[in-house]
């Protein structure tokens, strides 16, 4: 048996790609990097702030399916398509996000012409205790 379950749930996007749109390591869940992608997993190009959305509730439907939530979530990393959008993703991502933020990184201009934000996150499911 592997060490990790995969998350996988009916209002989860599915992927194409060889990987798990989560998988859960004791009470750590990795969710994989989320874009702008509807429910079968088919890209869908927007503006910055649609697309940040839209891979914003796709973490909150990965989360959902182990019953966790954004306030669950302890390390979050960003990719900005470009410089310009930095202001809009900060205040897109504090509407998501409440004191004490979790840990974040963010990375600019390192998606291509592709997409405009990706986001992938760790969280920690609560103690069976």
């Amino acid at each position: 048996m592997k060490p990790f379950q995969p998350i996988h749930d009916a209002d989860v996007p599915v992927s194409h790609l060889p990987f798990s749109p989560a998988v859960k390591v004791g009470q750590l869940v990795f969710v994989s990097g989320q874009a702008s992608v509807d429910e079968t997993g088919k890209l869908v190009p927007d503006t910055f702030a649609g697309e940040m959305r839209r891979s914003m509730e796709n973490v909150r439907k990965i989360l959902a399916a182990d019953g966790l939530s954004f306030d669950d979530i302890a390390q979050t990393r960003n990719y900005v398509g470009s410089q310009e959008d930095l202001a809009e993703f900060n205040q897109i991502y504090s509407e998501y996000f409440n004191q004490p933020y979790p840990a974040r990184t963010t990375l600019m201009g390192c998606l291509g012409t592709l997409l405009k934000f990706e986001i992938d996150v760790v969280a920690v499911a609560p103690s069976a205790e």
